[in-house]
């Protein structure tokens, strides 16, 4: 036995490598994922599944880094900045992109021609009353951080908000279960526990790329921008499921999965630091809440009258996430 220690202690360093924790955090999504799909037949469905469940695994990595952040209370800036950075990026370049290659279109029409008008119809309702939420938690941080800081108080209204959220949800999938006269399938245990291991190795791999980015000293990497580059890497999860759920020609599941992630991000992550420790807002913060304000009316309007966002409007978001980034990472 004293003969492997050498070998796992020479292992270790290679495990807390960059590159390792990168592929982690990647394996532990792509796991999150898979079972995540697996529950869709299992009582969770369409929008529901998008705006209930998607979140707490796409979401779950920004959960953690606001976790790991609230050590120091001089971290408030930082998970504002992972946060908005996150929302910018569903709201603007995924879902820009998504219909700007036309994925969303073709989905679109496809489904129409597959399921009845009445379920396109409460489809694109649900995706309406998503957006609204949307813009009330967005709003409402906006109205909170008017004195330029969030504090206990504060905190604990953005969390109440996202719990009634949530609560309504469990509803309306128990309800539809019951419509359905169908009860949940006993193999979930498995899915959690799976989902439960997938969320430490996400934990795993988001506090050692902190640590590596406290410690290096590299002029690419610096902690100052922690927030940007860390609301970039964790957007990568939100990617694959926009990719995959285009590719199946689920666009409810596309949209949804995106505006509820940002459900995560605003108001539960921030929501979260501020009732640890009060929250100084950083510059970023006014042009990061109204882009998303902005965004969400361009996809409410684009959905309530088109029934989806057409490519002349996803390019116009690609192109103000770029104007989004060079303002506040490059400039």
């Amino acid at each position: 036995m004293p003969n492997e220690l050498p070998s796992l202690a020479t292992a270790l360093p290679y495990i807390d490598h960059p590159l390792s924790l990168l592929l982690i955090f990647a394996l532990a999504n792509a796991l999150m994922i898979w079972r995540l799909h697996v529950m869709e037949s299992k009582g969770f469905e369409g929008t529901v599944l998008g705006t209930l469940i998607m979140p707490y695994c796409s979401g779950f990595a920004n959960l953690m880094f606001a976790l790991i952040m609230s050590k120091s209370a001089s971290n408030g800036g930082a998970v504002i900045e992972n946060s908005l950075v996150n929302n910018v990026t569903n709201l603007t370049l995924i879902l820009g992109l998504t219909a700007l290659f036309g994925a969303a279109a073709a989905a679109s029409k496809e489904k129409s021609k597959q399921k009845q008008a009445e379920f396109a119809r409460l489809n694109r309702l649900n995706l309406l009353v998503t957006l609204i939420a949307l813009f009330l938690f967005t709003g409402t941080l906006w109205a909170l951080g008017k004195d330029g800081e969030l504090n206990f108080y504060d905190g604990l209204i953005l969390v109440a908000l996202f719990v009634f959220w949530q609560i309504l949800h469990v509803f309306e999938v128990l309800k539809d279960n019951i419509r359905k006269n169908r009860s949940t399938h006993w193999s979930i245990i498995i899915d959690l526990a799976l989902i439960g291991l997938a969320a430490y190795g996400i934990y795993y791999s988001v506090d050692h790329l902190i640590n590596w980015v406290t410690t290096a000293e590299s002029p690419l990497f610096s902690f100052a921008k922690i927030g940007w580059f860390s609301g970039l890497l964790m957007v990568l999860p939100n990617a694959f499921l926009a990719l995959y759920y285009a590719h199946k020609g689920r666009t409810d599941i596309v949209v949804s999965s995106q505006i509820g992630d940002s459900h995560i991000c605003i108001p539960m992550c921030i929501g979260l630091f501020a009732l640890f420790h009060p929250i100084q807002l950083p510059d970023s913060f006014l042009m990061g809440t109204y882009l998303i304000l902005g965004a969400g009316l361009v996809h409410f309007l684009s959905i309530g009258v088109l029934g989806r966002l057409p490519r002349i409007g996803g390019g116009a978001l690609v192109a103000s996430y770029g104007y989004f980034l060079y303002a506040g990472l490059i400039q």
